[in-house]
């Protein structure tokens, strides 16, 4: 039954920094419609948790990275919940093999841009279209759109070409959407995160612990999920107004420099 409740759809929503994020927007009462390529019986833990502080999540079981996955999960949002006040674009896959770029493939290239890229352009097309309906029926209405990027974007891993011209890229996408958008009511952000503990992280662990106790961050620890989440959470609420396109380093300060 379609809702007035407001709703956020999260992609890469059961996992990492996903999972962080909705922790904290089910703590604020949203409506949540969760997305991932896996089973939905494989993600049972997840959403369990999450029902646990509110509603049950809607979860769409689909590749952000076709056009057929996209459609999925906007035909699924509306169809379970009516509306769509917020996309929040998480969902992404690391370099495949971790290849130098002399050895980097053209399928892992193609399919990192599809799943990192075009899918959270397209998806955001979609969902705009949705918004764009409802502030024509609510001048008070005000969507939220954020693209989760990361560190990669600017600190340079010859071994995950793909994965960081894909971050790099988001923050161009971010002003192009903001600038769309905003006659129609619709804020644009991009969250950059720094160094998070989650599973895409697990098989470096050792190697980010030496580098944090040596300095590449102000703060010496881990980033959590949770501190990315909050950052959205906030964005959502509309706490950081007439800011529409930018961008917020969620870092422990690795973007400073020192002497």
């Amino acid at each position: 039954m379609p809702s007035e409740q407001r709703v956020a759809v999260i992609t890469g929503g059961a996992r990492g920094i996903g999972l962080g994020i909705a922790r904290e927007l089910q703590r604020e009462g949203w409506r949540l419609v969760l997305n991932g390529v896996r089973d939905e019986s494989a993600v049972a833990d997840a959403l369990d948790e999450l029902a646990a502080l509110g509603p049950r999540p809607h979860y769409v079981a689909a590749d952000v990275g076709t056009d057929a996955g996209r459609q999925a999960i906007i035909t699924q949002t509306m169809g379970a919940c009516g509306r769509i006040d917020a996309l929040v674009n998480n969902a992404g896959i690391t370099s495949p093999g971790r290849k130098d770029i002399l050895e980097a493939d053209e399928e892992s290239f193609d399919r990192v841009l599809a799943t990192n890229l075009k899918g959270p352009f397209f998806l955001t097309q979609l969902a705009a279209c949705e918004m764009i309906r409802q502030h024509a029926g609510d001048a008070g209405f005000r969507g939220k759109v954020v693209f989760i990027s990361s560190i990669s974007g600017e600190f340079v891993s010859t071994n995950r070409g793909d994965y960081s011209i894909t971050k790099a890229a988001l923050a161009m996408v971010t002003k192009l959407w903001a600038a769309r958008l905003a006659e129609d009511g619709i804020d644009v952000y991009e969250v950059s995160p720094g160094v998070i503990r989650s599973d895409m992280t697990t098989g470096v662990e050792a190697n980010y612990d030496r580098l944090i106790a040596d300095g590449l961050t102000l703060e010496r620890r881990w980033g959590e999920p949770a501190d990315v989440g909050k950052a959205v959470a906030m964005l959502l609420r509309g706490d950081l107004p007439y800011a529409t396109g930018q961008t917020l380093h969620i870092d422990g300060g690795m973007r400073v420099r020192r002497m």
